[in-house]
């Protein structure tokens, strides 16, 4: 499955920004689940979240690749190729 994503090399493993929706926390909104970039450390909210900041951050940096950060998960999306990564790479390329 990875293999189908060449954007492998832009996972940085950032320490997360905020311990929240970055975005949500400075309009005092609520999330459902969160999401790290992993280019920059950016923490935004999910698709299920009504703000979709994660993906919003996607279409405003053109930052391919995201994790889960909710505890117990293991797994990242690649935006461009829509590929899951399940377990999530625990380092670039592999």
């Amino acid at each position: 499955m990875s293999e189908a994503c060449p954007h492998l090399d832009h996972i940085r493993h950032p320490a997360p920004k905020t311990d929240g929706c970055e975005e949500c926390l400075k309009m005092g909104d609520q999330w459902v689940h969160l999401r790290l970039c992993e280019t920059c450390g950016h923490v935004g909210c999910c698709d299920s979240s009504k703000n979709r900041h994660a993906t919003k951050h996607f279409h405003k940096t053109k930052h391919p690749i995201m994790r889960s950060l909710e505890p117990g998960e293991d797994w990242g999306w690649c935006y461009v190729d829509e590929v899951v990564f399940e377990p999530f790479p625990t380092k670039a390329g592999g």
